[in-house]
């Protein structure tokens, strides 16, 4: 069976969650149909976080739901995370504390998490709206790493290459 790896990073706060979550839904669901098996690894640290986990459970209930899975990956063991796994796990398909961040400093550990993500993927899918934080910076570290990478808010169809047609790249 073919892996198919896809990492969401995105900014805390949203401009347009309505627009970036259609286009969002329209990327899932067509990966949904056109691959074996995906896995979609993300985090939960913010509006971006939660829209695409909330999308794709949607779209797994709608389209297909036993050719993929839903991954969050956490930099490390957090207070949340320990009071209530239960429902983590109820939640997500499964839960992951990233080796390569789980001894860094907590200021440090995310980058290295986001690191990590982008180098197991196929695709990265980004919303990055503004030239600075976190998920900028990852955009970045993608780009110079080589991945196949889209960033929702500049993606239109008619202008742009399409996110299978990226993913189908790698």
């Amino acid at each position: 069976m073919n892996i198919f790896t896809v990492s969401f990073f995105g900014h805390r706060q949203l401009d347009e969650a309505f627009v970036i979550e259609k286009k969002l839904e329209g990327l899932i669901r067509e990966l949904l149909v056109t691959r074996d098996y995906i896995v979609f690894l993300v985090g939960r640290n913010g509006e971006f976080d939660q829209l695409v986990a909330s999308t794709i459970r949607r779209c797994k209930r709608a389209v297909c739901d036993d050719s993929s899975e839903l991954v969050l990956v956490l930099p490390y063991i957090t207070a949340e995370y320990k009071e209530n796994a239960d429902a983590f796990h109820e939640y997500y398909d499964a839960v992951e504390i990233c080796e390569a961040s789980i001894e860094k400093h907590y200021k440090a550990a995310y980058k290295a998490r986001n690191d990590s993500m982008v180098d197991r993927s196929d695709l990265i899918v980004f919303c990055v709206q503004r030239p600075y934080g976190g998920a900028y910076q990852t955009m970045r570290y993608a780009s110079r790493a080589g991945a196949a990478y889209i960033n929702l808010p500049e993606h239109d169809r008619s202008s742009q290459q399409h996110p299978a047609d990226i993913a189908a790249q790698k």
